[in-house]
């Protein structure tokens, strides 16, 4: 059975798309199966597979009202290890039609349970909000990823959503778990950055990944290309970072025990 995870941050723009983007393909890459599903309104994680929100009919709004199945709506990408149940702004919607749904937190649980089994591992891509959606995430998933920016703002709403998800696991889904907190958009010259990083790995210590994401021009330029950064430019920094994110994801779960790093052919 595929494990789920969803990405997650109520704060926006601290690398949770880019991480669900560039995370599902180094997985695939390395040959696991993978879905990624597309929460969020803004539909940047279709985007960045290079398929136009505007010309996706059926996604995950018409899975979470029910009038479609998860099996229906998924599509494949150019890796054939990689499928993706895309989205558009009719997600914003959702919000409003599940509050009138039996048992809507569990709406997501539902869909993905049907087709869990012929992945590795489904990524869910979550809106920077708390919402009803997020909260359906919540309950499907296995774990989470949490981004952090290394910023000092970017810990502030820390607190609250590891509260959240206290909540989902108390209420709704026992079994959650935290994958990892990684963190992004690090900048080795800045002092604050480095200030962030040491105090993340003192508060949370064993839950914060080993890999850090640097940033880079690499990953910024990708998603205007419609490309993850592995395909964009499989030499740069922000490749090697996804990778290293990806190995140690599978060594958590069990999958793989890689000591050296192995050339990627894209």
């Amino acid at each position: 059975m595929g494990k789920i995870i969803s990405i997650v941050n109520q704060k926006g723009g601290v690398g949770k798309t880019t991480t669900a983007i560039n995370l599902s393909y180094s997985l695939a890459v390395l040959e696991y199966k993978v879905l990624l599903v597309d929460a969020d309104p803004q539909a940047n994680t279709t985007s960045g597979y290079n398929i136009d929100p505007n010309n996706v009919k059926v996604g995950t709004y018409e899975c979470l009202i029910q009038e479609a199945n998860a099996e229906d709506v998924i599509l494949k990408t150019n890796n054939k290890f990689l499928d993706i149940l895309p989205a558009n702004i009719d997600l914003v919607g959702a919000e409003l039609e599940l509050i009138q749904v039996r048992d809507r937190e569990m709406v997501l649980t539902k869909q993905l349970q049907r087709i869990q089994d012929n992945y590795d591992f489904v990524l869910i891509d979550c809106s920077p909000s708390l919402g009803l959606i997020t909260t359906n995430a919540l309950a499907a998933a296995n774990s989470v990823i949490i981004p952090v920016q290394c910023e000092y703002f970017a810990l502030e709403g820390l607190g609250k959503l590891l509260n959240t998800i206290k909540i989902v696991q108390k209420s709704i889904n026992p079994k959650l778990s935290i994958e990892g907190l990684l963190l992004t958009m690090f900048d080795s010259r800045l002092r604050l950055c480095n200030q962030v990083v040491e105090d993340v790995r003192i508060h949370f210590q064993d839950l914060v990944f080993d890999t850090i994401i640097n940033r880079n021009t690499k990953i910024s330029e990708a998603p205007s290309f419609g490309l993850p950064v592995l395909e964009h430019d499989v030499s740069s920094r922000g490749s090697h970072d996804y990778l290293e994110l990806a190995r140690e994801v599978l060594q958590k779960n069990g999958k793989t025990r890689i000591e050296e790093p192995q050339s990627i052919t894209v």
